[in-house]
């Protein structure tokens, strides 16, 4: 799947693997414990110059790596980095519970980052963690605080555990105000954003986002309804359509906010 969208981001792009710098892979259902996806991501691309790791946080991955990426833009170390938000949730879930086995998909969406050339761009990263909510969602088992076992398979620990209504509440909290401190520190009001670009946790959540911030469902971009939440990759998927439909389109101001596990939250504006 990272594969596929890094593909696809490169020929949006315009450009080929071996320009690339980086590959910065944000998942944390990856392939296997070691070696990263980003390295096989890099293989199978054939991006030979590219240096590649992955990045672990979880649902607000896509934004913590777009971050990332674009210090190496802006230090001058990589003139074109791959950012690939990419997870398969579908390998993590207990399909008895279906309290969480409902929510969750796969998918992959990626971007390509370089030097802007006019006013467009990433305008503004703003990124956040709380570790003491570290249990509202989490997979315990598979890790070497509860490695492989016949216990933690019988147990079914290796699968998604979320305290669902917690959850609920810290996501909206949590995204609202990295919202408004993104929009403060720009001087700006959600009557300025052309749209808001969430992570699709669930409809509940943009929902309630949407009355807290007073900004109308139309300028939510929202496609949970087709997907389910597909963690690191909601985001640049959502992205990708909208700018494919038309909806997002040169000049437009576009905030994209998240909130996964961990915890961790944070909110990126950007100018198209």
């Amino acid at each position: 799947m990272a594969v596929k969208a890094g593909e696809g981001a490169l020929q949006s792009a315009g450009i080929s693997a071996d320009q690339l710098d980086l590959i910065i892979v944000a998942t944390t259902t990856p392939d296997m414990l070691f070696p990263s996806t980003a390295c096989l991501v890099q293989h199978k691309l054939n991006a030979t110059r590219a240096a590649a790791f992955d990045l672990a946080a979880a649902c607000s991955g896509f934004i913590y790596a777009l971050s990332v990426g674009e210090q190496f833009v802006l230090t001058g170390t990589c003139s074109k980095v791959l950012v690939i938000g990419a997870d398969m949730l579908s390998r993590f879930v207990d399909w008895t519970d279906r309290t969480t086995a409902v929510l969750f998909g796969d998918g992959a969406g990626a971007v390509v980052l370089a030097k802007s050339q006019d006013s467009s761009g990433i305008i503004s990263n703003h990124l956040h963690s709380d570790g003491s909510l570290w249990n509202l969602i989490t997979i315990p088992g598979g890790g070497s605080a509860n490695p492989p076992s016949e216990k933690v398979i019988i147990e079914k620990l290796n699968t998604v555990k979320m305290q669902g209504s917690e959850t609920f509440k810290s996501a909206v909290r949590a995204m609202e105000d990295v919202a408004r401190e993104c929009l403060e520190k720009n001087h700006l009001t959600c009557a300025d954003i052309s749209y808001i670009v969430p992570h699709q946790a669930n409809i509940r959540i943009i929902k309630a986002l949407a009355t807290r911030l007073e900004i109308p469902m139309d300028r939510i971009v929202i496609n949970l309804d087709r997907y389910g939440n597909t963690s690191a990759a909601s985001i640049p998927i959502a992205l990708d359509e909208a700018v494919r439909d038309g909806r997002i389109s040169k000049g437009g101001l576009i905030l994209l906010l998240a909130f996964g596990s961990g915890l961790t939250w944070g909110s990126a504006l950007i100018r198209w």
